[in-house]
């Protein structure tokens, strides 16, 4: 939609990570000299936590992308909100092997039997596991337990975490210790600062092919950062935003007032229960309506008409404001539409 419109060869706000668009800020970059450093280190549980969207599981798919040619077998855990057992069962589809109906026993020797065969072929099973916070105490204990499988006196099998502040909370409690002296790293992702967040934009737009259209003031730079707070996924949501604002207005430059806009509607769609596309149809059609019945003075005055037109006047341009707010909201509905249809047509594949 607005990509075509600003000759751009795709979306560069998009929600969904792709490591195309991976931007290598000062803490991204300290954060994966710490994955690379666990990766060196071959032993043990890694621990990266930061709060939503700052870019955790951007971090995960950036890191496959640069193990792709190492002698290390990894497997990504997103499901993490499960008990010890179905945590062994999670691991065991991960890399592949039988789970269904297995007793524990028969998961935890089918997974050292899977540990020692890719170790004696020079390779090292590496687990990551996303939205880390989700697992309970239970599950904790059994990666720990995991993590004891040797082969001729070296670890076969090592584990990162990637979680929100609360997995920090839990690590911290009296009875995760044994866990704690398996953790050979940790890292806390913050926020992008101000700057960061005016070299994260471009480089986004620059990915995707921008030619300096549309164009950004510095005071919009600097809105977006105080309204995201430097958290990448507020800013590729209020972006996005922003480009189909500017595409359904035909816009090319972005200042303040623009920014505002667009800020003020995602807080109003945001306090608001969701409308459907039919509430938002009857919408228009009664603003369409209004203006219509509305009728001017026959017998008036001159100055009574002209007042009347500037009313009229003035009432128009808020209907229009409003039908293009309505509109937006509209196209969002249906882009979120497509989105799910794409992606349960992918589920029948």
């Amino acid at each position: 939609m607005y990509d075509a419109f600003y000759n751009l060869k795709k979306k560069p706000f998009q929600l969904n990570p792709d490591p195309e668009f991976f931007f290598n800020s000062a803490v991204h970059k300290r954060a994966l000299a710490y994955l690379r450093y666990g990766l060196a280190q071959g032993e043990g549980f890694i621990v990266v936590t930061g709060a939503p969207g700052t870019g955790k599981t951007m971090l995960v798919k950036e890191l496959f992308e640069n193990i792709r040619n190492d002698n290390i077998v990894a497997g990504l855990m997103v499901t993490s909100q499960v008990g010890a057992e179905d945590t062994l069962r999670i691991i065991a589809a991960t890399f592949g092997l039988s789970y269904d109906g297995d007793a524990k026993a028969i998961l935890l020797k089918n997974l050292e039997n899977f540990f020692k065969d890719q170790a004696r072929h020079g390779k090292r099973v590496l687990l990551v596991v996303d939205e880390a916070q989700n697992l309970p105490p239970q599950s904790l204990e059994e990666l720990r337990m995991l993590l004891n499988f040797e082969l001729d006196g070296r670890s076969i099998f090592q584990v990162f975490m990637l979680g929100q502040d609360e997995l920090r909370v839990t690590l911290q409690a009296d009875r995760m210790e044994q866990v704690r002296q398996r953790v050979t790293a940790t890292y806390h992702l913050r926020p992008l600062e101000s700057e960061e967040t005016k070299e994260y934009i471009l480089h986004r737009l620059a990915t995707a092919g921008w030619k300096k259209d549309p164009e950004f003031s510095e005071d919009a730079f600097r809105d977006i950062y105080r309204y995201s707070q430097g958290i990448p996924r507020i800013i590729n949501t209020l972006c996005d935003r922003l480009l189909l604002y500017g595409f359904l207005e035909e816009l090319h430059d972005f200042d303040v007032e623009r920014v505002k806009i667009v800020i003020d509607e995602i807080e109003e769609d945001s306090s608001h229960r969701p409308e459907t596309r039919n509430e938002l149809a009857g919408q228009l059609q009664s603003s369409a309506v209004n203006i219509e019945t509305s009728a001017p003075p026959v017998n008036g005055s001159l100055e009574e008409r002209l007042h009347y037109l500037e009313n009229a006047v003035a009432v128009l341009k808020k209907t229009m404001q409003k039908e293009r707010a309505l509109l937006r909201k509209a196209v969002l509905i249906q882009l979120d539409m497509d989105s799910v249809y794409e992606e349960s047509a992918d589920d029948r594949m």
